[in-house]
């Protein structure tokens, strides 16, 4: 038989998880009333608390949980290494752990976490929770007590810390950047474009066509999942086949590097008469033929600054707590040779 949790007693009196642990440690600030109701249920359903979870707020683990949506983004990696440098020096340990972009790999992993195992945890969304947008997850661990600090993609609606990039600008700038050096057909290739970080990056992308006096031409507006990484140049190739393109803006550097390759089958010559921009500055973008021009979002600046919010709020022993931070980071435009100095 299924045991009692304290959510279930909440559930059933659609109360908070933190009004049924008040009431059952008879805090002043519950009713009367209310608190005879949830211990006679707590007691007939022969409700047994989990220690492990009450010495949550009382304990220590100085361990940190970091959960990611999927190993293959390098930008994942950057914002990693940020994390553990910041946990190292102040004395914490990381327990890191991949959704695999599942809603159900997120929602499991957080609870056998947060059972004691972490003091708090540092995450961005899996893919699967931003579409269903169901947070309640997060609603729960922060009722309990836990910390969350969110990074890259977030949950609007959750009150919790919060470091996002600047994607708008950064797109903007990108074209900006791109029509400064002669570029007229810019196409925009996403592979997030379900994330609200695509959906900014394309807002800024049209953005700068505005402020460009260039026209959208929604042809040159590309849409591709990310599964399909294999079969990217197959897909761009008719696109380039039967439009003017002279650059691209890339939300990764995998499709940005299949459209210049796309490109100089076609004849171009990179950058003389194409231009390539990706976000994110990883690995493929530096050994990539030209090198590639990019839009750095700053993964370490972002995995330390997600670090320090969640330790200082650890670390905050005052009853006053802060009200939750959105740290924005900017992107800087990294420079090489897949475009011309403009």
């Amino acid at each position: 038989m299924k045991r009692l949790t304290i959510k279930d007693i909440a559930k059933e009196f659609s109360v908070s998880i933190s009004t049924v642990s008040k009431a059952l440690n008879d805090s002043y600030e519950i009713s009367v009333s209310t608190k005879e109701k949830i211990k006679k249920y707590a007691k007939a359903h022969n409700y047994k608390p989990n220690f492990n979870a009450l010495s949550l707020k009382n304990r220590q683990t100085k361990t940190i949980g970091i959960i990611i949506p999927n190993m293959l983004n390098y930008f994942f990696a950057q914002v990693f290494n940020g994390i553990e440098k910041v946990a190292n020096e102040k004395g914490y340990k990381i327990i890191s752990c991949i959704s695999n972009e599942s809603y159900k790999k997120e929602t499991e992993t957080m609870e056998m976490l947060s059972n004691g195992s972490i003091d708090g945890f540092i995450l961005s969304l899996a893919e699967e929770t931003v579409l269903k947008g169901d947070f309640k997850h997060f609603e729960e661990i922060l009722e309990n007590g836990t910390p969350i600090v969110m990074f890259d993609r977030i949950a609007e609606p959750i009150k919790c810390d919060k470091v996002i990039t600047d994607d708008f600008k950064g797109a903007s700038k990108a074209v900006k950047y791109l029509t400064k050096s002669g570029s007229k057909n810019i196409a925009f290739i996403s592979t997030i474009s379900n994330l609200e970080v695509g959906k900014k990056r394309h807002q800024g992308y049209l953005k700068g066509l505005e402020k460009a006096g260039l026209s959208v031409n929604n042809n040159l507006i590309i849409n591709i999942t990310a599964d399909d990484y294999k079969e990217y140049e197959n897909i761009l190739a008719p696109i380039f086949a039967e439009n003017d393109i002279d650059a691209v803006i890339a939300t990764d550097e995998s499709s940005a590097i299949a459209a210049m390759k796309v490109a100089q089958k076609k004849g171009h010559k990179v950058p003389e008469n194409f231009a390539v921009v990706c976000f994110s500055n990883g690995i493929l973008a530096r050994h990539s033929q030209p090198k590639m021009t990019t839009v750095s979002q700053h993964g370490e600046k972002m995995g330390a600054t997600a670090a320090k919010l969640l330790i200082d709020r650890l670390e905050n022993k005052s009853e006053e707590k802060e009200a939750p931070k959105t740290v924005i980071i900017k992107t800087d435009l990294v420079e090489r040779n897949s475009t011309k100095k403009s």
